[in-house]
């Protein structure tokens, strides 16, 4: 055993074998504490080289008991990893500590490159210190490679297609990207495929030579803050509508409306896509700030376009080619009609404005209601805004606030089932002192001018019953915005006064 250990102690300083070691633990020391997820690899590379240390323990036995060709043979072989653990860890050095101090962010698969060329590199130095001949290998592994790359083309297509999707940036980790019928972010980029997370929790592994032959969508701007993806939602309307009103009652609701996730810039816009077989085709185009919420998003606009088209009083278009046939008789048709105006006569009688009103004059206005549903966030009216019309919460929920001169916003009221709003610019034309919001989805019936002239002509008397009823509104709402304890400041006999003045003067009925 004596006689071994001189020997032992030639395999250690041959080859500079501690020096490659020490410089191993010295990288091993500067990377731990900053290589943050590469530690693990740090470890993993010191045991390794660790364990090459101690293999020239094996080798110097070997040569000590005469197999002096397996212990030189070993011993390279063990130089030949040390060497490759200092360049993995000099990998770590440059491409995950130096160049993001630098703020330089290479992807992966350069690191990767840069340091398994290194390994053939440090293998062919080896094998040049044993002696073999270069030529001969290089022209060996040319046909072995040109094998291999024939056998192996779809895996180093993927492989391949991988390397240029991270070196021109085409695709990066944290994109929202659609391909063919999948879309999602980017999960991970490998050597051999990309993975894209949907929103359903779904993994998809998509091969990187796929993506290179495809095409691949990537939703939204990078050199922007914002991730925004235009969106279509398509529908038909029924040439009884012209285009021009179709497409700005149904911008206008969608601008107009609170709709989460729905970009203000740029604003949503309508356009009239064909003509169909007794419809136009429409399609409303917005932007979404969410990729992740796309078909929610979508449900609501949609929502929102089909109370856009009833309140205009059209309704969304079949293909003429499909008939809906119901089988109804006089007595039928007769028994719902009734239901229905029965059903509005009780929405205006329980208003205190047409308490005043006979059973036919109440009829005679329940006739002229019209239906107006309307989706959550859209604006049923706007301060400051002309409209002589009246309207009857029948369903649902809405908010009445009021901006200041100032540019505060004062919430007045929330109106449920029976309210009404809307009756100054009725009954006098004026311009609405308040802008009133859905806060859920509403179903209303509107009352416009036209539907009360008869009335209101017919019995001028009306005026001086309903003005005070509106003059003990205006006194509650001028209330509500003075400071508590302040009086009002105009009196309740001159408001009333004035205000049958308004009236008479809107409906033509004289002095």
């Amino acid at each position: 055993m004596d006689h071994a250990l001189p020997i032992i102690a030639s395999f250690y300083t041959r080859d500079e074998t501690l020096h490659l070691f020490f410089a191993t633990v010295a990288l091993g020391a500067l990377l731990l504490p900053a290589g943050g997820n590469a530690r693990t690899v740090v470890r993993q590379t010191l045991v390794f080289s660790l364990l090459c240390l101690i293999g020239n323990v094996g080798a110097g036995l070997l040569a000590a008991s005469g197999a002096a060709r397996p212990a030189a043979l070993l011993h390279g072989l063990l130089v030949l990893g040390l060497g490759i653990g200092i360049i993995r860890l000099l990998g770590l050095l440059v491409f995950r500590i130096l160049l993001p101090r630098l703020s330089v962010t290479p992807p992966r698969i350069l690191e990767d490159i840069v340091v398994i060329v290194g390994y053939v590199a440090w293998g062919l130095i080896q094998l040049s210190h044993a002696g073999l001949d270069l030529s001969s290998i290089v022209a060996t592994s040319a046909v072995i490679t040109a094998v291999v790359a024939f056998s192996m083309q779809d895996t180093l297509g993927n492989i391949l297609g991988g390397l240029a999707l991270q070196l021109d940036n085409s695709i990066e980790i944290g994109d929202w990207v659609k391909i063919d019928d999948v879309s999602g972010r980017v999960a991970d980029i490998r050597w051999r495929y990309t993975a894209i997370r949907t929103r359903n929790g779904e993994t998809v592994v998509i091969p990187n030579s796929q993506l290179m032959k495809g095409k691949v969508w990537v939703i939204g701007d990078r050199d922007s803050d914002a991730t925004l993806w235009r969106r279509f939602i398509h529908f038909n309307v029924g040439y009884v509508a012209q285009p021009a009103r179709v497409v700005a009652a149904v911008e206008q609701a969608v601008r107009e409306a609170e709709i989460a996730n729905v970009a203000k810039e740029p604003a949503p816009n309508c356009v009239m896509m064909d003509f169909g077989p007794g419809y136009g085709h429409y399609a409303l185009r917005y932007w979404l700030t969410n990729p992740a919420l796309d078909d929610p998003t979508d449900s609501a606009v949609r929502a929102h376009i089909y109370a856009a088209v009833k309140r205009a009083g059209w309704r969304l278009a079949l293909p003429e080619e499909l008939h809906h046939l119901v089988k109804e008789n006089a007595a039928f048709r007769n028994a719902a009609k009734n239901r229905e105006l029965q059903h509005r006569i009780d929405a205006l009688r329980s208003i205190p404005l047409f308490v005043p009103l006979s059973d036919e004059e109440c009829r005679h206005i329940a006739e002229h209601l019209v239906y107006a549903p309307f989706a959550r966030g859209d604006v049923l009216t706007r301060q400051g805004a002309v409209a002589h019309w009246l309207y009857i919460i029948i369903a649902g929920e809405a908010e009445v606030v009021r901006q200041t001169p100032g540019g505060e916003r004062l919430t007045l009221a929330t109106l449920g089932n029976g309210d009404f709003f809307g009756e100054m610019g009725l009954l006098t034309g004026e311009p609405r002192t308040a802008t009133v919001i859905a806060r859920s989805d509403i179903e209303c019936y509107r009352l416009d001018k036209s539907g009360f002239a008869r009335i209101i002509a017919e019995r001028p008397a009306i005026a001086e019953e309903v003005s005070s009823l509106l003059a003990a509104r205006l006194q509650h709402n001028e209330a509500t915005l003075q400071h508590p304890g302040q009086a009002p400041q105009s009196s309740p006999i001159g408001l009333r006064a004035a205000l049958v003045g308004k009236i008479r003067s809107f409906f033509n009925l004289g002095i």
